[in-house]
């Protein structure tokens, strides 16, 4: 193992002379030149004798470094380097699927998309098979069960093991807990854990759903870096599937509630001309809400000069809707910020909660989601 070792390690000086490396492989050269420098260094001043008594030599090996250069080594690695080197020994895998290592890889990729529904949802699944059995997982009559989960993360696990058989026996006493983050990447990874989130224009970019952004479920493809959308139930209409979705069209819901309850706003009175909103509405009362790009107006009585404008002392608050052409029913409508509830009719739809968009990064996801023309 020492020989395939070093080895290994002069490929890998040798090989960054010639190319251009990544940070973390530049950083693990360096730990990993300083440590092999050190221990020359310290064999040629104070060279030993061999133990004659000794049966057999002691070898150098990756565990003999340093616990903070190993450990900075691991936080280096990628998933697939993590899921390597705790094939190598029961010491490196007890390392390498500790909780520390992989909620840095958890937050990294997955953070933007998983909100603290998500992580609701995965600690219900490891305390109910019911929750992950339940039809709402199933996809094509096919379900995605808790006992499904298990077996996957115990193959992964059995993965970890030595070909040696007594090596198997030893190391199979520690399997990986279901609740480790490691779990959590995985069953995420492999597609097999459904976990909510919300959509930016649903259905394939559905003219009925532009600008606008829904709750659904989200299975992870691997494959081909998407994800597979389900839709609750509208009404009568039966659960919409839509498969492709990509990673710009998610984030993590901004309101930690059910897509049936109505949000108090709490920032109504700050609202004023040029602001970004959303805004929840829905169908009819059946339907769940979805949050829809909005902008303040000015009233009718205004004519928009920001030196005179006084909209903003104003009860009443102008909401428009500029993806739609003017004189459209959808380019504009008007709340009550004083005593604002939900308002609307069956023919119009449900105006529901409002949040005001203070983050840049929210405003200019939905300009780049803005549609190509006016739509009617």
């Amino acid at each position: 193992m020492l020989l395939y070792f070093i080895i290994s390690c002069l490929s890998f000086f040798f090989l960054s002379k010639s190319f251009s490396l990544p940070p973390w492989a530049s950083e693990t050269k360096t730990l990993l030149s300083f440590y092999f420098s050190k221990s020359l260094f310290t064999k040629t001043l104070h060279p030993t004798t061999p133990d004659p008594a000794s049966p057999v030599d002691h070898q150098m090996s990756v565990l003999d470094l340093p616990d903070l250069a190993l450990d900075r080594i691991l936080e280096l690695l990628p998933p697939s380097g993590l899921s390597s080197m705790a094939k190598v020994c029961s010491s490196l895998k007890e390392r390498c699927v500790s909780d520390h290592l992989w909620e840095k890889h958890l937050v990294s990729k997955w953070g933007k998309v998983l909100g603290p529904a998500a992580h609701r949802e995965w600690k219900c699944s490891l305390s109910s098979s019911y929750h992950l059995d339940s039809p709402s997982h199933q996809i094509g009559g096919h379900p995605l069960g808790f006992d499904r989960i298990i077996s996957l993360i115990r193959s992964v696990s059995s993965v970890f093991l030595n070909d040696d058989d007594n090596k198997r026996k030893r190391y199979a006493a520690s399997s990986l807990p279901l609740d480790a983050t490691m779990s959590f990447y995985l069953s995420l990874e492999t597609g097999r854990f459904w976990f909510p989130a919300q959509v930016y224009n649903r259905e394939n970019g559905h003219v009925g759903f532009m600008l606008s952004c829904y709750d659904a479920e989200l299975s992870y493809d691997t494959l081909t870096d998407t994800f597979q959308a389900r839709y609750p139930p509208h009404g009568r209409r039966a659960v919409a599937v839509e498969k492709g979705v990509t990673w710009e069209r998610l984030r993590a819901a901004p309101i930690d509630a059910s897509p049936h309850h109505l949000h108090v706003s709490d920032s109504l009175n700050e609202l004023k001309p040029g602001d970004h909103i959303e805004i929840q509405w829905r169908r009819n009362k059946e339907f769940p809400y979805g949050w829809w790009y909005g902008i303040v107006g000015h009233l009718e009585s205004c004519d928009g000069n920001l030196n005179h404008c006084h909209c903003h002392l104003n009860e009443m608050v102008v909401l428009e809707f500029n993806q739609y052409t003017v004189g459209s029913r959808w380019r504009r409508t008007m709340i009550n910020k004083r005593d604002h509830r939900e308002e609307g009719n069956e023919e119009e739809g449900f105006y529901g909660g409002i949040r005001k968009l203070s983050c840049k990064e929210e405003i200019a996801m939905w300009t780049r989601l803005w549609p190509s023309s006016i739509l009617e």
